[in-house]
Order: C-alpha cells, then sequence, then structure tokens
C-alpha cells in the first residue's frame, strides 16, 4: 500500500490535481482524477487530464459516470481550459462508447515507454 499512500499524499498536496470520489451512504461508488496542464500547443491553452475513471460494477449504467464525466467538464471549463483529455486502454470497447456518448473523440494515437523503478 506504500506506494499508493505516497502517490495518493502527492496527488493531494498539488492545486493542479483534484482527487474525486462519488460516495453513496458512505461507501465509494465512482473516482477520478482531474489534472490541469499547462501547455504551449494551442496557444498557450490549459488542459484538463481525466485518468483513473472507476465506476462500482453496481453503479455502471444509472448515468453516475456521466455525472462524474459532466462536473469534470464543467470544473475544465471554469477553470478556463481549451480542452478535456483522456486516454483509454484499446482493450476497453466498453469505455470507448461510453466516452464516445459524451462526446469525446478519439483524435490521437497514444504511445507509452515504460521506464525503471
Amino acid at each position: 500500500m506504500e506506494p499508493y499512500v505516497l502517490a495518493f499524499e502527492a496527488v493531494d498536496a498539488d492545486p493542479a490535481h483534484l482527487l474525486v470520489v462519488a460516495e453513496d451512504g458512505g461507501r465509494v461508488v465512482a473516482t477520478l482524477q482531474l489534472s490541469f496542464l499547462p501547455g504551449l500547443a494551442r496557444r498557450g491553452a490549459l488542459r484538463a487530464q481525466v485518468e483513473g475513471v472507476r465506476v462500482h460494477p453496481g453503479r455502471r449504467s444509472s448515468g453516475l459516470g456521466s455525472a462524474l464525466l459532466e462536473w469534470a467538464r464543467i470544473e475544465a471549463e471554469r477553470r478556463g481550459c481549451a480542452l478535456i483529455q483522456l486516454t483509454s486502454d484499446k482493450r476497453r470497447a466498453d469505455a470507448h462508447r461510453f466516452y464516445s456518448r459524451l462526446g469525446y473523440v478519439p483524435s490521437h494515437e497514444g504511445f507509452k515507454l515504460g521506464l525503471p523503478r
């Protein structure tokens, strides 16, 4: 658990990152991380990056995920972001359909390079 605790503390301490939790009766039913990234592209536009979207299996298709991402979009707009973006594993076809229904467009091909730790 220690790596998770350390990562949580680092993210929680940085105002450029929000950790969002949805609860129902004291039980966590959904989460996401919303990060704000300054950049030089798009005339120095601020971007919102959505990470770690998780909805409890028993709560999927209930509108909770849509509400969570709508909140993230509104918060990104409130902070002056030019766009909101996310990545999703290529194997998650259901998630891709979900994001597409919300208006997200698969506009780029992502690349990753693992680094030694």
